[in-house]
């Protein structure tokens, strides 16, 4: 389980509990060493019953505790006073520094002494708020943008789509052979068309549905090779060589519809990224007996790294040139690592000497 942090207000409340505890603790060290003091003095001196000062110091020397009681109650009092006002005051800079942590700006909070832990999370959560913001913006502009190359793309096959029919409809005297060409190109363009009005459903359903999980038990070697040879036309369209490293019957619990979706987004982009006349390998291991390893592996343009720390957020595309046929609406990884996640496992990449692999761990659940 993680640490859970301690809330602000006890770390504040802390700190002005332990400054008064010491002020209280040092004033009654002086008080003491100053009433030592001062009946060592009055103790060496001869005093005589008509001196002005003797019936008072009498008095006061038969009730040494009860006056000692008195003096550090009264110390105590203006020792309470004195950090009462200044607690208020931190009140005030509290206050004031709530609204400097929704400011836009990144100045950062200072608070005294006694609240410097307080100052540190505040600042902390500040940072994170500020860096929350300007990713969502980010996310907000990527997926805008790529809005409007998916919108562009759609003019082209339907402007295609629009045309051959139109030649179908209006050429009577049009050869069979030449029809089934028109039609073929019509069909083409119109399934490119749905894949990309696909992408838009996917965006609308990644940004409005919570993924849940419906797990079951499932042998997972033959998920993947199941998978894998469902891509065999892909690989042979690249010309591309694969080859697997699966160990047999490796079980998993999970929800079996999401986790092909992770496996399907993950050979998709290594096909999509892979060199024509690449390679591709796949790698299902036991790692230990809680956890499995997997690895997808590909030979392909190296990714930098200032991109490959961005490779799983939302809308993020390695290459926006891309045509959105082959570069996806930049979601696919990001729900990749949502689904792994779900289900207690890790996802990263990794990418040099034009290799570009994806490991993943996930828990043996009994």
């Amino acid at each position: 389980m993680s640490e859970q942090k301690e809330p602000l207000y006890k770390t504040a409340k802390d700190a002005i509990f332990n400054r008064f505890f010491l002020a209280v603790l040092y004033f009654t060290i002086l008080l003491v060493l100053a009433c030592l003091a001062i009946f060592y003095y009055l103790h060496r001196r001869i005093w005589m019953e008509t001196d002005f000062w003797y019936p008072l110091l009498h008095f006061i020397n038969n009730r040494k505790l009860l006056f000692f009681f008195l003096f550090w109650l009264i110390g105590v009092f203006f020792i309470f006073l004195f950090y009462w006002r200044r607690t208020l005051s931190y009140l005030v800079l509290i206050a004031e520094a709530g609204n400097r942590l929704v400011a836009d700006d990144e100045e950062f909070i200072h608070f005294p002494e006694e609240l410097k832990t307080l100052e540190y999370q505040m600042n902390q959560a500040k940072q994170e708020s500020i860096k929350n913001a300007r990713n969502a913006k980010e996310a907000e502009q990527r997926k805008n943008d790529l809005i409007v190359y998916l919108a562009h793309d759609l003019k082209t096959p339907l402007t295609s789509v629009i045309g051959y029919l139109t030649l179908l409809r209006d050429e009577s005297e049009i050869s069979k052979e030449l029809q089934k060409k028109y039609i073929a190109v019509a069909l083409e363009k119109a399934e490119r068309l749905e894949d990309l009005i696909n992408e838009f459903f996917e965006i609308t359903r990644f940004n409005l549905t919570y993924l849940t999980l419906e797990k079951r038990r499932v042998n997972l070697s033959r998920m993947l090779e199941q998978i894998i040879f469902e891509f065999q036309p892909m690989f042979m369209e690249k010309n591309i060589t694969y080859e697997t490293f699966i160990e047999p019957d490796l079980e998993l619990v999970c929800d079996v519809d999401k986790m092909e979706r992770v496996f399907d987004n993950l050979l998709r982009n290594a096909v999509n990224y892979s060199f024509e006349y690449g390679r591709i390998r796949v790698q299902a291991v036991k790692k230990n007996e809680q956890r499995l390893s997997l690895t997808f592996w590909n030979t392909g343009n190296t990714i930098p790294e200032e991109k490959l720390n961005r490779i799983f957020e939302q809308f993020f595309r390695l290459d926006s040139a891309r045509s959105s046929r082959s570069g996806g609406a930049g979601l696919g990884l990001a729900i990749a690592k949502e689904i792994v996640e779900l289900h207690g496992g890790t996802i990263r990449a990794a990418s040099e000497n034009e290799v570009i692999e994806f490991i993943l761990e996930l828990p043996i659940e009994k």
